[in-house]
């Protein structure tokens, strides 16, 4: 049998037709939502980036070190892949190189400048750093913050963290309608959102909106091993309201709630609750003398004792006066 030269060309055009098919269709379908998300096109750096991405999300839970290469590997591929950016700055988190996790960010806002979650991911990498040591770095957590509540007005999480760089750079007003906005933009999700604001009312003795947020606080969030820690500080800001007030029930009922939630976590719990009992009208010995006792057991003879010196030495002096034997 025998083939015109034009036929074979024909099918050799055809074969290559259905190549190109192949490859597009190929492309498609591995890679679609990658190209589409960000916004690069479909090539083979661009392939072998995200086979390496892939690679690294199948090792960060038990690897981010090799995970963190791949990332690296696969962005010399596709720099301006900012889905793969921001994989590698999560990866950076998990190590809390949060250095490295801003500069990331950084750069993946240089491509991708419209994603709110980016810019709130660089204020809140520099507001760690800010907080291991860096305190510059506060100020420099004010922009990307700004920015990230610019491109998404209801990002609670930038509104707090705004507040926490203005009450560290001396701007409590700012920080009082920062952490005010969060709570209005989440109430229920992050219980981290009320001590802060509650301790800073405390501090500038504004002792009924102290009350009015914590109260808030401690009905909106639920008790868990995530929200107890939290929780206790509400508590705790609650108690010292009523002390201010000079309300002595409430300055019990607020330790008895710290103590629900308090956990191993908090031993000083046990005088403070111990020590409100000793100074009640009339005081409640009984349960005074056993939490001061429990505190001095527990606290006063062992490693905790000289940070809580002048806890322990008040310990000793209520137990004697309320006529229990001294530990």
């Amino acid at each position: 049998m025998q083939f015109s030269i034009n036929g074979s060309h024909e099918q050799e055009s055809e074969l290559a037709m259905n190549m190109r098919s192949l490859t597009k269709l190929i492309c498609a379908t591995t890679s679609v939502v990658w190209a589409l998300a960000a916004g690069t096109g479909c090539s083979r750096d661009h392939i072998e980036a995200i086979n390496l991405a892939n690679e690294g999300d199948r090792m960060v839970k038990v690897n981010v070190e090799g995970a963190i290469q791949k990332y690296e590997e696969a962005i010399q591929r596709d720099p301006t892949n900012h889905r793969i950016l921001h994989k590698l700055s999560n990866a950076y988190e998990k190590k809390e190189d949060w250095d490295k996790m801003a500069s990331t960010m950084s750069r993946a806002i240089q491509v991708a400048p419209e994603f709110a979650d980016y810019w709130f991911k660089r204020g809140y990498a520099l507001i760690k750093q800010a907080e291991g040591g860096n305190p510059d770095a506060y100020e420099e957590a004010k922009e990307p913050l700004r920015k990230c509540i610019e491109k998404d007005p209801n990002y609670a999480e930038c509104y707090f963290f705004l507040g926490q760089a203005s009450l560290w750079t001396r701007n409590d007003q700012d920080a009082l309608t920062n952490y005010t906005k969060a709570i209005e933009h989440d109430p229920i999700s992050h219980a981290m959102f009320y001590p802060p604001i509650g301790e800073l009312y405390v501090n500038l003795k504004f002792y009924k909106e102290a009350e009015q947020v914590l109260q808030e606080g401690t009905r909106y969030v639920r008790p868990s091993e995530d929200n107890n820690s939290n929780l206790y500080g509400m508590y705790v800001l609650l108690f010292e309201v009523a002390q201010a007030k000079d309300d002595k029930p409430s300055m019990v009922a607020a330790m008895e709630k710290a103590q629900e939630v308090a956990g191993e976590k908090h031993p000083e719990i046990a005088f403070n609750l111990g020590s409100t009992y000793a100074v009640m009208d009339p005081p409640q010995k009984e349960k005074a003398v056993r939490l001061l006792g429990s505190f001095s057991k527990r606290v006063c003879r062992g490693a905790q004792a000289q940070k809580f010196k002048e806890q322990c030495e008040t310990a000793q002096s209520l137990v004697q006066k309320l006529g229990g034997r001294p530990d």
